[in-house]
This record gives C-alpha cells, structure tokens and sequence, in this order.
C-alpha cells in the first residue's frame, strides 16, 4: 500500500471545529485510494479528539525541533506528506524534504491565516475590511510555504483568485478543494418551518471570528427579539471563555449552550441561524452545515464568501447592523421566504460541495503529480530557491535547539515552534 504521512497542527476534533471535518474529509479521500495512513503531531490528544485507530490510521506524537521526527520517517518514507497549515510545512517541511526528497509535499491551508489576521486588524483598527493590509509578514510566510510545497489545497475560490491574481501564485501550485458534502439518502427527512423553533449560532469559541460574532450578536439581540417575544437564542460551542459564558441571560433569552454533542440534531431543531461574522478566511463550515439540514442563515458578506458563486444564498447576506436585524425577523416570521431560502441552500450544496463533484478529479491530480514530480518542481524553480535558503535558517536554528536542549537537560527545554494564532476553528 501507499503510505501518506498527515502532520497535523492539532490532532482532529470533527465535533467541534470545521478544520476537524475538513480534516476527516481529506483522510476518507485518501482512503478510499488505499493508502495507508499515519498521523501525526506536537499537540496533545483532547477529549473531543477523534479516534483515529478506529479508521485503522496510525497515530503518532512527535516533538519539535528534534532528530527522532527524522529517525521516525526515514523507515516511514511515504509517497506523500500534508502539512496541516503552513506553521506546520515551516517546522517539519525542511526535515522532510531532506530525508525523503522525493516525497510530494502537499500543504492544506485549511484558509489564508494572513488574509485572516489582516481583516481582524482591520475590525479593530476600526478600518474597512475591503482596505485591510495583505502584505504582512505573516503572509510572507504563508506564500513563501505555498511555493516550498508541490501542491496547495485551497478551500475558497475567492482565496485561489486572490493568490493567482493579486499574488501571482501559479496556478499548478493551486488546487480548490472546498469541503466535501455527502447527499442525504432519500429517506432523510427535514423538519418543516412550523416543527422549528428560536434562532441558533454555532462556533469553535476559541476561534476569535466566533467570538466577535457572538459579541455582536449580544448588542443586537434585543432589537431582533422586540417584534417575536417568544423567540430565544441559543449559543453553541466548545471551549467557551469566560467573557462569552458571563453573556448568559435566561431573561434575555440569551442562552450559552456549550458544546453541541449531536450537530445535526442540533440544528435540524432551529428556525434561523444568526452569524454576524466581521472577519474571517476560507469557507464557514457552520453556514455550509446550516444548508446542508435546511436552516436557513443571515449573515455577512464575508460569512458568505465562497459559498453561493453566482447561486441565490441559503437565507439573506446583509450589509449592515439594521439590514441584518430586518431579514433576520423576516426570515423567522415569514414561512414562504423561508421555504424559498431552504431550497437555496439545498441546491448550493448538490451544485457546489456535493463531494461527488470532487474526489475523483483530485485523486486524479495528486497520481499525475506522483507520476511527474520532478517535472513539476523545474517548474516551480522560485520554490526551489526558497527551499534552498529559507529553510537553511530555519534547519541550524531547530538543530542549534535541539543541540541547546540536549545540554540543559535541568532547565526548560527551548522551543522554536513559530507559534502565530492558528488554532482550530469552526468557521
């Protein structure tokens, strides 16, 4: 069998982040190839993390800035590697091109961090998120992991226009993958609007979009609730901080629900979905999930982005606070309106992210790249410059840790992990 090796940045929670669904999808992709699989990562396994040995996938924690990752993976030697974000590639990438050269490298960025953390700078530099700055360091590193790597898989197209046009990636660098949906059965059944009740959001809190989202939720809440009393909003999401639980208010109707154990039982049960979502990258999974059990959303122009292309969106994008209460009461009080916005969504999912329309095509891809990777990487010969002096730095700083670490054996150890704010998140 083909041996494939996932680094990951976190070890995989499909309960609780898209990132985690994401994750899961692209390993049943490789699966279905019949190749043999082992994950691995610096992080520590949670409560929520999925258990990889069920899906016969071998699990192993490995440590930063460390010879034994190089003594793991020489006898390994897999025909692939995935980074899991580009912190990952910066880290391990250097070890992996020198002790398998001829391993296809393949970064999934799950979104553009930079595009990311630009937008939140904007939102809190109180700038328009249209006139965020893109060009920071932060970018710099992520484009310099892009074109160290043979193969990208990007989530958005809005992300592959911006990489190709503003950037000036190269296309066969570039691969869209959005996230796959399966299409329900035919004996699914979806409840009707009058069998739902009260408004829902859902999101990683640890996530700081999630977050904002939730805060801007708490301001308008009650100009939402004025003309339907009886209405509540339900809060869910793991790893909730305190300033989000300390917003509960039964009074209010406000309600912090915490983790959703069984997501879509979950939102089969709701009328509408609310995600004021300011800032953000790559596809957010919670409206994508929404359509796919027929709950209609109201959200923004950049929750929605990269979701509907040139379709009628699954419930109402809205451009300001008063335009996103209005269709947020529309959208609950009115039945047909509903129906319609229901019907959307559903058609979004089986023109767009049916997986159908993917997985044979990519499969396709990643063998011709097997096949011909040495002509693929003359190429991208910009990539091969990049490889060569970039990661020379970082290789004699994780060696001269390494060496340091060995030597202060009584003190803490040194870490050089790059650590940006790239957690897990349910978009």
């Amino acid at each position: 069998m083909k041996n494939l090796l996932i680094i990951g940045h976190t070890f995989p929670e499909p309960s609780t982040t898209a990132a985690g669904s994401r994750m899961m999808q692209l390993i049943e992709l490789f699966k279905e190839d019949n190749y043999q699989i082992t994950f691995a990562s610096t992080a520590a396994i949670s409560e929520r993390t999925f258990n990889l040995e069920t899906r016969n996938i071998s699990v192993k924690s490995i440590l930063l800035n460390d010879s034994s990752f190089d003594e793991f993976l020489k006898p390994l030697n897999p025909e692939i590697v995935i980074f899991d974000r580009y912190i990952t590639e910066e880290q391990f990438g250097w070890r992996v091109s020198e002790t398998c050269p001829n391993t296809l490298k393949i970064l999934d960025t799950e979104d553009l961090h930079f595009l990311r953390k630009a937008r939140e700078g904007a939102i809190k530099k109180d700038v328009l998120v249209s006139d965020a700055n893109l060009f920071s360091e932060i970018a710099k590193r992520e484009l310099a992991s892009i074109l160290r790597c043979d193969l990208s898989l990007i989530i958005s197209e809005y992300e592959m226009e911006l990489l190709q046009n503003t950037f000036k990636i190269a296309p066969q660098l570039l691969y869209y993958l959005p996230f796959l949906v399966e299409i329900f059965s035919e004996e699914t059944t979806i409840p009707s609007f009058k069998e739902r009740q009260n408004f829902m959001t859902i999101g990683n809190l640890l996530h700081a979009p999630n977050i904002d989202s939730v805060l801007q939720l708490k301001k308008i809440w009650s100009e939402i609730r004025k003309p339907i009393p009886k209405a509540e909003l339900h809060i869910y999401g793991a790893y909730a901080p305190q300033q989000i639980l300390q917003l509960n208010n039964k009074k209010e109707d406000f309600i912090i629900k915490g983790w959703a154990e069984d997501l879509e039982k979950t939102l089969k049960s709701y009328r509408v979905l609310l995600a004021p979502i300011r800032f953000g990258a790559g596809l957010k999974g919670k409206l994508l999930d929404a359509m796919h059990f027929g709950l209609p959303s109201v959200t923004t122009e950049i929750g929605a982005e990269g979701l509907c292309g040139k379709l009628p969106f699954g419930g109402a994008i809205t451009s300001s606070k008063e335009d996103f209460i209005k269709n947020s009461v529309q959208l609950y009080s009115e039945e047909i309106r509903w129906q319609d916005a229901q019907k959307n969504g559903f058609r979004i999912i089986q023109e767009r992210f049916q997986k159908d329309l993917f997985s044979e095509e990519f499969k396709s891809r990643i063998a011709d790249l097997l096949a011909n990777l040495d002509a693929h990487r003359k190429e991208n010969f910009v990539g091969q410059i990049l490889q060569y002096h970039t990661l020379q730095g970082t290789k004699y700083m994780s060696k001269w840790i390494e060496a340091k670490n060995a030597t202060s054996q009584n003190t803490s150890p040194v870490c050089f992990a790059n650590t940006d704010e790239v957690r897990d998140d349910y978009k």
